[in-house]
């Protein structure tokens, strides 16, 4: 990333290589071990639906997508556009990923004493931490906060490797919000539904007030036009993706209760 744009040369900017990389790569890694691992659980004998690996892949892709250029290159000078990548990224990627269930699948595909080992690291202290889902929402919606109220903005946009710790950190919040949230892979540590719906309503109120707060103070060298856009964009596309969070929440909820009233008759 170039650190003397003014003028004209902020207009030529693009993205350089290696953050590309050090963004992209990680998804299409990911993509080639997923596939790896639903080929071994079949050797196993046990199948895996199709429609998961449409979900990682899809999921993936649309990550990949967001930090590569053109994307990443038009994001750079457009906030409407790197608002649009944010959604994609930080919501709407992670979510479809969290919803291939790659922690179900890794277990399946592993040897007894390795798939004993990940559930050992699921079991661990510091995992114990994240998957209360106060945490990640604290990561994910606060990140958010910091990135567009301070220079941070300012600094991603100037700075390599703020650029990819940036990027980094909104794909891993966004994932382990929705995968905190939704408990599609096996979790030690869960939590009631009231409890995960309570944060869930906190995080989505954070999420709506900061979007109003970008509509009304533009982030550093961010045009006033643009702001608004991207504002109002992060307003109804984070309702979006929140929709299909609350519509899986409330149908693993209703699920439960089915389960426990048909258990106790």
């Amino acid at each position: 990333m170039s650190h003397h744009h003014h003028g004209e040369a902020h207009a030529a900017h693009s993205i350089d290589f290696l953050p590309q990389v050090l963004l992209g790569m990680p998804f299409v890694i990911g993509i080639i071990l997923y596939v790896m691992a639903v080929i071994l659980s079949k050797r196993k004998g046990r199948s895996w639906s199709t429609y998961r690996t449409v979900l990682w892949v899809v999921g993936s892709c649309l990550c990949v997508i967001t930090v590569v250029n053109p994307m990443a290159a038009v994001a750079h000078e457009n906030f409407i556009v790197h608002m649009f990548g944010h959604l994609l990224l930080g919501m709407l990627g992670p979510l479809l990923m969290v919803l291939a269930a790659p922690v179900t699948l890794l277990l399946r595909s592993l040897s007894t004493n390795d798939a004993r080992s990940v559930t050992a690291v699921l079991r661990s202290k510091p995992f114990h931490i994240l998957s209360n889902p106060v945490v990640p929402a604290l990561l994910n919606i606060g990140g958010l906060w910091l990135l567009y109220t301070t220079n941070l903005f300012h600094l991603m946009e100037t700075n390599m490797w703020i650029h990819v710790l940036v990027h980094l950190h909104v794909f891993l919040a966004g994932y382990f919000f929705a995968a905190m949230l939704l408990y599609i892979d096996p979790i030690p540590y869960r939590y009631s539904y009231l409890y995960r719906s309570l944060v869930l309503v906190f995080a989505l109120a954070g999420h709506k007030i900061l979007s109003k707060y970008i509509y009304a103070y533009p982030p550093e060298g961010v045009p006033r036009v643009e702001a608004e856009a991207g504002g109002m964009l992060m307003y109804y596309g984070g309702d979006a993706v929140d929709v299909i969070i609350i519509s899986i929440l409330c149908y693993q909820w209703y699920k439960s209760t089915r389960l426990r009233e048909a258990v106790i008759q």
